[in-house]
């Protein structure tokens, strides 16, 4: 599993171990939308895996194929967006609240509907229309109330705070207004993403209890609500519409298929394990649980509280249980990286990378950090094959091209280390710093050789106006 790093610090020694953080500060062509808007994401193999095989159908449904990326967002309440039409943003509670796999898949279905609709396209295109530029910044607020009334209670006065400052006035009118715009849209949103469910032959109950949900929330706190909080809207006409929809398709009544049942459980044992306090882990998963997910989450949570040898004695339980995991050794792997012991961490990183089908980026980038880490010249060449195939399947994963500038460093080929280290504060989004590492890089590299290109290409680029 991958090692978790942040702007900032290791919010928790035990959770360098687990779910990746990266928080992308700013803007950059190379870098996900999430660089604009400052989101924290988290990528984790596993838990991208099950996100990717819940989409991949939906997508192509909707006629997107494979251009769309599912994101992983860290925060708690349940909430999905768009603020584009090349990635689907999930928080890390819609996948910890949801109790099954269609309820997501509906999410995810809903957020296809707001892409294949332009919605994103015709906020931004009122939005420059209007002349109110201030209202940009809350394009993510009104990003994240795009999600598919997946907002909800909290989130919704979340943006609500943040839209103060720019809430004033004639902006005011303007947002409102354009706030109501999103009324037919989520509709619209609704039924295109039931045509998906349904030409996939699943069911959109999912969607309709998240909304149903939803709705009953807004009911139950309306009367402390502002308008604007409240203007992402659940309205009654807009569930009966969906009730009706939902029990006339031949597929309402489908179910998931065990086997992604439990992978849903296993990822949000995970979550819970890595991203809630280790008590709240054990109220959630309590020792009376003996089921597989259960035991996942304690073995996370234990090593929280530095009972490494307790932790790993849960793996190695689990691994004997499920040899062909190849999450298992992933996590057993990380538990000796963080622990320090690198060297023992690597058979458990190759066991991992060689159940997962060897082309996994993530886990292959936690391979060559923990061969790194020994500092033995032996395995050096080894990291960096790992590191150059991990930058090609995901060339935005900042960390991957830090660890390899580390590697040319060790191997005294420098442009080749600044160019890998520009790309990497290229993809966190860090253009000066890039630019920096670029010019640095193509004074030395051969001129128009493939790295001196991509070099050039940094050192001239230039950030789209704000």
């Amino acid at each position: 599993m991958r090692g978790l790093r942040t702007a900032r610090v290791c919010l928790r020694r035990w959770f360098c171990g687990a779910l990746a953080i990266v928080y992308a500060l700013a803007a950059t062509a190379a870098a996900t939308p999430a660089a604009a808007q400052g989101i924290p994401l988290v990528r984790d193999t596993e838990v991208e895996n099950l996100l990717k095989d819940y989409s991949r159908p939906i997508f192509k449904a909707a006629g997107l194929g494979s251009h769309v990326t599912m994101r992983i967002v860290r925060h708690e309440s349940f909430n999905a967006f768009v603020i584009d039409g090349l990635n689907v943003f999930m928080n890390t509670g819609t996948i910890l609240q949801a109790k099954t796999p269609n309820e997501v898949i509906g999410v995810i279905a809903h957020e296809a509907g707001h892409i294949t609709g332009g919605h994103m396209a015709a906020l931004r295109t009122r939005i420059a229309r209007d002349q109110t530029k201030a209202l940009l910044l809350m394009v993510l607020g009104i990003g994240l109330m795009v999600g598919g009334a997946t907002a909800g209670g909290d989130t919704a006065r979340e943006i609500g705070g943040a839209g103060g400052g720019v809430m004033m006035g004639g902006q005011e009118v303007l947002l409102r207004s354009m706030l109501s715009e999103r009324r037919a849209q989520e509709s619209a949103a609704d039924q295109a993403g039931l045509k998906f469910l349904e030409t996939t032959r699943q069911s959109g109950r999912g969607m309709l209890e998240t909304f149903e949900g939803f709705a009953q929330q807004e009911y139950v706190s309306a009367a402390h609500q502002d308008v604007f909080m409240r203007s992402h809207p659940v309205a009654a006409d807009r569930i009966a519409r969906l009730r009706d929809l939902v029990s006339k398709s031949p597929y309402a009544n489908q179910k998931d298929p065990p086997a992604l049942q439990l992978r849903h459980d296993m990822a949000r044992a995970k979550i819970s394990g890595y991203l809630e306090a280790r008590q709240t882990v054990l109220n959630r998963y309590p020792a009376s649980d003996n089921s597989l997910p259960a035991r996942y989450a304690r073995a996370i949570a234990r090593n929280c509280s530095g009972k490494c040898d307790q932790a790993m004695a849960e793996v190695d339980a689990l691994i004997k249980e499920k040899p062909d995991n190849p999450y298992f050794w992933e996590i057993k792997g990380s538990f000796y990286y963080w622990s320090g012991k690198h060297r023992e961490a690597i058979p458990h990183l190759r066991k991992a990378l060689q159940l997962a089908g060897g082309d996994e980026s993530l886990i292959q980038h936690e391979l060559a950090q923990a061969l790194l880490a020994t500092e033995d010249a032996a395995l050096l060449d080894e990291a960096m094959t790992l590191l150059r195939r991990a930058v090609l399947i995901d060339p935005t994963h900042a960390p991957s091209h830090h660890q390899l500038a580390t590697a040319f460093y060790r191997k005294g080929q420098h442009p080749q280390a600044d160019l890998a280290a520009a790309q990497g504060h290229f993809a966190e989004g860090n253009v000066k710093q890039a630019q920096t590492f670029a010019g640095r890089a193509l004074a030395k590299l051969p001129r128009g050789s493939p790295e001196w290109i991509r070099a050039e290409d940094i050192t001239k680029y230039k950030a789209p106006p704000t």
